[in-house]
């Protein structure tokens, strides 16, 4: 999740806030796995008469509905001047089609005319 936090909080400030974010998540009984506090950066627009903010990325491990209720929260929060939550995607292991034993112990090619390049023993 991308916050962008105001710019006129300083540097201990804004810090303080992202560990009252993320005990905030860990309340709702989420699981935070990674905080970065990129600092403050130039705006593509103002935002709340702003042209700076500083942005942070939490990493969360969490339910929809407790993500929901978090966003909540933070549009509560006025410090926040805005967020992005985003889903990593799960990569899951690809299994390809089995190998067929070759009847030959092994110099013959295997599966649907695949070549032998090399043999490796």
């Amino acid at each position: 999740m991308l916050v962008i936090l105001n710019a006129a909080l300083t540097d201990e400030e804004s810090a303080a806030l992202l560990t009252q974010l993320g005990e905030t998540v860990k309340g709702l009984g989420a699981e935070v796995t990674k905080v970065e506090n990129w600092g403050k950066r130039r705006l593509a627009y103002d935002i709340n008469k702003q042209r700076e903010g500083t942005y942070a990325v939490l990493e969360l491990s969490a339910e929809p509905a407790m993500v929901k209720e978090f966003e909540r929260q933070l549009k509560l929060n006025e410090s926040v001047l805005r967020f992005l939550s985003t889903q990593i995607p799960i990569h899951k292991k690809v299994r390809g089609r089995p190998q067929e034993a070759s009847p030959a112990g092994g110099d013959q090619p295997v599966g649907d005319g695949d070549k032998v390049l090399e043999e490796v023993r």
